[in-house]
């Protein structure tokens, strides 16, 4: 009897995991006067890691386990790459945290954020999906104003609120035109009986429009930038990462799976924003002065450059998205970590406050030297293979060969701002303005982590193979 009920249970243990995690932190902030800021966050990593080891144990797997959640070995592995990088975050703001009175309200949402998340991932109904996509948004307006002292903090949670709000509306709208075209917001009922006509094209649009607000793709990310620079830094990693990464993985079930049938649509759709989202995101980066800025426009492009991959054949577009998110995760958090690192200790955040930054900081110069170049694509970083298998799945199309030429094109701007701040941090013709700063156990882990994930998971190809062996299983 015990055995028959983990085993029904089994296939919900990275949810259960996060949901046991936000119960204990709940009842510390009940009973426990002064709780132990050390010791807490020690614990909550340690959950963190747990969930992420545990969607590698894929016993008791199916590939439908309710009628509204679905699990498979592909699934649990994307879970486990946003558990994982939210598990960099919480090192990274370590020194931040310390000096927070709310610390644990702070992992509270954040836990709460992530596990909507894993329920947009499972989700095979719309109504499921809707939930946790909430789940995951409404926590974020909150921590996007976790510096309560500063007007800039709460105006970011203020348009983030707004945005999210208006492109849940029209996902609302959306779902609503979908149940009027089909009758059913099953995800296996839609793949099977959508039809192409006016009303589910209309209804895929709004949901495609709702979805593409999360991640910035232009012209649907003028909140962006604000958001970014007005949140704590470690939400701004957040946001950058683990967010954008759980509606790319959406976006592989929704356009591979569930609307399938209308692929010469979206991939109009997808051809036109792409281009647009690449260059419009290279245009405003040459302009940011504020590090922040500067990576929510970097962050725009390369999700425009994600969404190559998405016109290519579906085990390889799969494959080639996932393998790029690992890549943005080690290469993004080497860069925001150490922003996080200086903004705690010196409140600075402009680019030209890091000139001559390894003057005084050789190591986070490095360190930020690697994240940079790994964005740009430079080899032999990561990155470079990341961009490399994302252009190879765009091309499988000849009728594209021609428009994914134009976007490859755009690396050489790319290049340029990237190499534009790496020249700031490496002048040597003027004094350091960032002093030599501490940096505590915990961040020194995520750096070396990141470190070896910008070097490692480029050359490793069993990474590569592993995650193709996944979604070639599962498609």
């Amino acid at each position: 009897m015990m055995h028959n009920y983990l085993y029904f249970i089994w296939p919900f243990k990275q949810e259960i995991l996060l949901l046991l995690a936000i119960f204990i932190l709940l009842l510390v902030q009940i009973f426990v006067d002064k709780p132990n800021k050390e010791w807490t966050m020690q614990w909550v990593n340690l959950f963190l890691l747990i969930t992420v080891f545990t969607g590698f144990w894929q016993v008791g797997y199916t590939s439908d386990v309710s009628v509204m959640f679905q699990l498979s070995p592909l699934i649990a592995f994307e879970k486990s790459v946003l558990a994982f990088a939210t598990y960099l975050i919480s090192l990274q703001g370590y020194q931040w945290l310390k000096h927070q009175t709310y610390f644990i309200e702070f992992y509270v949402l954040l836990l709460s954020s992530l596990l909507g998340m894993f329920c947009m991932i499972s989700a095979t109904h719309f109504l499921f999906f809707y939930v946790g996509l909430e789940l995951s948004t409404i926590p974020l307006a909150i921590l996007a104003n976790f510096h309560l002292q500063k007007k800039q903090s709460s105006e970011a949670a203020f348009k983030f609120i707004v945005s999210a709000s208006f492109a849940s509306a029209i996902f609302l709208l959306g779902i609503s035109f979908l149940y009027g075209s089909i009758g059913t917001l099953s995800f296996n009922a839609i793949a099977t009986q959508l039809n192409v006509n006016p009303l589910s094209i209309l209804a895929f649009v709004l949901l495609f429009t709702g979805l593409l607000f999360k991640i910035s793709v232009v012209p649907f990310h003028l909140w962006t930038a604000d958001v970014y620079q007005g949140s704590p830094v470690i939400v701004t990693a957040f946001l950058s990462v683990v967010s954008k990464a759980s509606i790319l993985f959406v976006l592989l079930n929704l356009l591979l799976n569930v609307f399938y049938s209308l692929e010469q649509i979206w991939h109009l759709m997808l051809l036109i924003l792409l281009l647009l989202t690449i260059f419009v995101g290279n245009l405003f980066a040459l302009r940011q002065q504020n590090f922040k800025r500067f990576m929510a426009f970097s962050s725009i492009t390369q999700v425009g450059f994600i969404l190559v991959a998405f016109m290519g054949q579906h085990v390889l577009a799969s494959a080639a998205v996932i393998y790029f998110v690992v890549v943005y995760l080690f290469s993004n958090l080497c860069v925001f970590g150490v922003i996080s690192l200086v903004s705690t200790t010196t409140g600075k955040e402009n680019i030209a406050d890091f000139k001559g930054f390894y003057q005084s900081n050789p190591f986070l110069a490095w360190v930020l030297l690697l994240g940079l170049f790994s964005l740009a694509g430079i080899p032999p970083t990561a990155g470079f293979f990341g961009k490399f298998f994302l252009l190879l799945s765009g091309i499988q199309h000849v009728q594209y060969f021609s428009w994914i030429t134009i976007a490859a094109l755009n690396l050489i701007i790319t290049l340029y701002y990237y190499l534009r701040v790496v020249v700031v941090i490496f002048q040597r013709d003027a004094a350091a303005e960032i002093p030599k700063l501490y940096i505590s156990y915990p961040i020194k882990v995520s750096f070396f982590i990141c470190i070896v994930g910008v070097l490692l998971v480029g050359v490793a190809s069993w990474i590569y193979q592993y995650i193709f062996t996944l979604d070639f299983a599962a498609f």
